[in-house]
């Protein structure tokens, strides 16, 4: 049987002329930070101070013991070297590497002594490629499109230059005879009722093992079958009656089958084995023309969904820190605020198997970038090569997991050639049309024919219409946040929305820790160091101005209002699209989390915080959505039901005055079949009076809540808030804060973390009718004075 060691011990980093302690997996930023060697990049202004780091070349060393007997072949594998690497045995070179995103295997049958494993730097390998290849443009001045690494290693609009290098993913020895398994691919289908695994098997042989009979067993779901065969590939198949469905998260249960592989020596002794779970679930993508245009909609088990998605970037700038419990946590976190889809961006990298795992259980559908973004890449060699190896190692290891639904050939790439000015100067160049058009497809039906494949994201199609035509596919959704007021959402209508978004500060304990010591302002030194998107404050001040108007030097409240207006904007975009379904058939908000502490379109800070984001993603993407969307003639009420049953109910519609008195009330009797939904004219008498700052609408049904004022909030006639507050231990080292309005508090929400920094609310903003309470439990903090807990309290009104 194959015998596998794990090399994680041992190593040692070359750093001036000493050797200090490695952690593998790690890399350099690790282990220098480990070492007192530089500064915690994430605090301050660290960032600039340590980009020596990515300039340099480094060395790793260890002992690789030598081994002799027992096994015909012994191969050195590394599941992740970033990024330009030469591996060196006993002084003699094993070979060299120029891909982040691929395992590497070196044969060192019978061999020990000095293993060392040089990285060049980064920027170095990019500009000889460079030199091979000409030029190419990208939105940032770093030359990331030149090398198979993680993107955003060299800067984002949330995140640091933090260039790193290393054995970012685990090394192993395996020691093996005859034979072992080089690929499994298993293709899920169902037919009926029928699942069926058809797996296609390729081994790797040693000299006594070419054309040797072996034996391939699988199982799965108490099914079994076996094959004898002496080529280097074999295809196996099973039919497993009547399996459970793998549903997307809300629309069923989760089952996963454990699929077991053997391969067995001519006289039934084991070589090698393989195991996954897999489920039992169709996916396809509807991209047929109608009316409107050309659709998108995912259609799992034959249900048409509206996605309810998050775009992912790499949850840390070091991504080897990236451990199973973070992302499970993470992921959990996206779940908790009714995410059914998550979208792994093309500038980051292929996740972990855990990320996947988690995925798999929770219920969540992946839309998995293959990392290209935001730039022209060279086709030709040396990465053409790596990109269709790349390509197939990571095909063959995802396709696996159920919660994969979508392979998507790049981010904003056909746009950026069509807008962003490089159509001309590329004229005659290749620019990376042939690997989204051409080489990744090609992969993608070759290898796992079980799923659809998109050229980009965003992609009308074909190039018979703009990449970004609303109408036609995929769409990105920035001229808001960069130019216009977040209502220019409800301005369209496209059929998939796949990035839009608006940025807020994180928690104000995350921006504590992150900088030190500084007296916080929006323009701060530390703040704006924090802020990477171009005129990101300029535009966060505006959407401000815009709607309150600007505090003057009161930074507690820029933070508040920053938040407020950042997921009053994602849910504006949400409520109008969904209210268009079926012609709209999903949003993906940018984006889920953070790499760092920022100031970012993040619903989860870069120290796991909830934004109020977080909290507004959990009501707009629930099954059930009651909202008062803006329309040329009056709010329309929205009664957006994604469940699989029918939602009758009683939406009591209010016309109220600024002080709390009920000027009007009806009750309206409305039904919403499962997934669909009904839009209702809200009658004249409940309108508030065009223009004024004087009156609003509120609607209620089921807990649910809407409101519309007919002005900006700056223009409105609020009450100073007052209410009453009390505060009473649950145990645990938690505790419930009850808050009873006596006015109108509109979007009150408690900062849990300015209680005590570890301490979290279960909810974000509520808004109150004088008379009306509600119960924020808060966690990690097991309660204290009402006076406290009133200076962590905000709302919208007069100060």
């Amino acid at each position: 049987m194959k015998d596998v060691t794990q090399l994680h011990e041992g190593w040692s980093l070359r750093h001036e002329g000493a050797l200090l302690p490695a952690r593998v997996p790690g890399c350099v930023h690790t282990d220098l930070l480990a070492a007192g060697v530089i500064p915690d990049p994430f605090l301050g202004t660290n960032e600039t101070a340590i980009a020596w780091v990515g300039r340099r070349a480094w060395s790793y060393v260890t002992e690789l013991p030598a081994r002799t007997g027992g096994h015909e072949r012994s191969e050195l594998v590394f599941e992740g070297l970033d990024t330009a690497a030469e591996v060196l045995l006993d002084g003699e070179s094993l070979g060299s590497t120029r891909n982040m995103h691929r395992v590497h295997r070196f044969d060192v049958t019978g061999r020990g002594g000095p293993l060392e494993v040089r990285f060049d730097s980064a920027y170095d390998e990019a500009e000889r490629v460079r030199a091979l290849t000409g030029d190419r443009p990208n939105v940032y001045p770093e030359p990331f499109q030149y090398l198979r690494k993680m993107a955003c290693s060299f800067g984002w609009d949330w995140g640091p230059t933090v260039v790193t290098a290393g054995m970012w993913r685990p090394v192993r020895i395996e020691h093996w005879s005859t034979a072992r398994l080089a690929e499994v691919r298993p293709l899920v289908t169902v037919d009926g009722t029928t699942g069926r695994v058809e797996l296609r098997v390729a081994t790797a042989r040693t000299g006594t093992g070419e054309g040797r009979p072996l034996t391939l067993r699988a199982r799965v779901a108490g099914v079994a079958a076996e094959t004898v065969f002496e080529g280097a590939e074999t295809v196996l198949r099973l039919e497993v009656p009547e399996p459970e469905p793998w549903w997307p998260r809300g629309y069923g249960s989760q089952p996963l089958y454990g699929l077991d592989v053997e391969l067995l020596d001519a006289d039934g002794a084991p070589l090698d084995s393989w195991s996954r779970r897999i489920g039992f679930r169709t996916v396809t993508v509807d991209r047929s023309a109608d009316e409107h245009g050309t659709g998108f909609t995912f259609v799992v088990n034959g249900v048409r969904i509206f996605a309810r998605g998050v775009n992912w970037i790499p949850d840390d700038v070091l991504p080897s820190r990236v451990t199973p419990e973070r992302y499970r946590t993470r992921l959990t976190q996206a779940a908790e605020a009714n995410v059914d889809l998550v979208r792994i961006w093309g500038g980051g990298i292929y996740e972990d198997d855990a990320f996947y795992d988690a995925c798999d259980e929770l219920g969540l559908m992946v839309w998995q970038d293959f990392p290209f973004a935001c730039a022209a890449y060279p086709e030709e060699q040396p990465l053409r090569g790596e990109v269709e190896a790349e390509a197939r190692d990571n095909v063959v290891r995802l396709m696996p997991h159920a919660s994969l639904v979508l392979w998507n050939g790049n981010n904003e790439n056909l746009w950026g050639f069509r807008d962003w000015g490089w159509e001309e100067p590329l004229a005659g160049d290749s620019w990376g049309e042939g690997y989204y058009l051409g080489i990744l497809p090609r992969i993608v039906a070759e290898l796992d024919p079980t799923r659809p494949y998109a050229a980009g994201s965003p992609w009308s199609g074909s190039w018979d219409h703009h990449p970004n035509d609303p109408r036609h596919g995929t769409h990105h959704s920035w001229e808001v946040w960069n130019r216009r007021d977040y209502a220019a959402y409800r301005a369209d209508v496209p059929r998939f929305c796949a990035e839009f978004g608006w940025q807020a500060p994180p928690a104000i304990s995350t921006l504590r820790r992150a900088l030190p010591g500084e007296e916080l302002a929006p323009d701060s030194p530390g703040v704006l160091h924090h802020q990477k998107a171009e005129d990101g404050n300029g535009k966060l001040n505006r959407g401000i101005e815009r709607h309150f108007g600007l505090p003057d030097g009161d930074f507690d409240r820029w933070h508040y209002l920053a938040q407020v207006v950042q997921a009053r904007a994602v849910a504006a975009g949400i409520e109008h699209w969904r209210s268009h379904w079926p012609v709209c058939a999903g949003t993906v908000v940018w984006q889920l989390n953070d790499c760092w502490p920022v100031s970012s379109w993040s619903a989860i800070d870069g120290d796991g915080r909830l934004k109020p984001l977080h909290h507004e993603l959990r009501r707009v993407y629930a099954d059930r959505l009651l909202s008062l969307v803006p329309a040329e003639d009056g709010p329309v009420l929205a009664l957006d039901n994604q469940s699989g049953t029918t939602w009758r109910t009683t939406v009591v519609l209010r016309r109220v005055h600024a002080d709390g008195t009920v000027l009007r009330e009806t009750a309206l009797d409305l039904e919403a079949a499962a997934r669909t939904v009904v839009r209702r004219a809200v009658p004249a008498p409940l309108l508030p009076e065009a223009g004024s700052g004087k009156e609003l609408l509120v609607a209620d049904a089921d807990g649910l809540r809407a409101v519309h004022l007919p002005v900006y909030e700056r223009e409105f006639a609020h009450p100073a808030p007052a209410y009453d507050v009390r505060v009473e231990p649950a145990g645990d080292g938690s505790s419930v804060v009850t808050v009873t309005a006596r006015t109108l508090v509109r979007d009150l929400l408690l900062q849990a973390d300015r209680l005590d920094p570890a301490a979290s609310a279960d909810r974000g903003l509520v808004t109150l009718l004088p008379g009306e309470e509600v119960r924020i439990a808060v966690s990690g903090w097991a309660g204290g004075a009402p006076e406290a807990v009133r200076s962590a309290l905000f709302s919208v009104g007069a100060v």
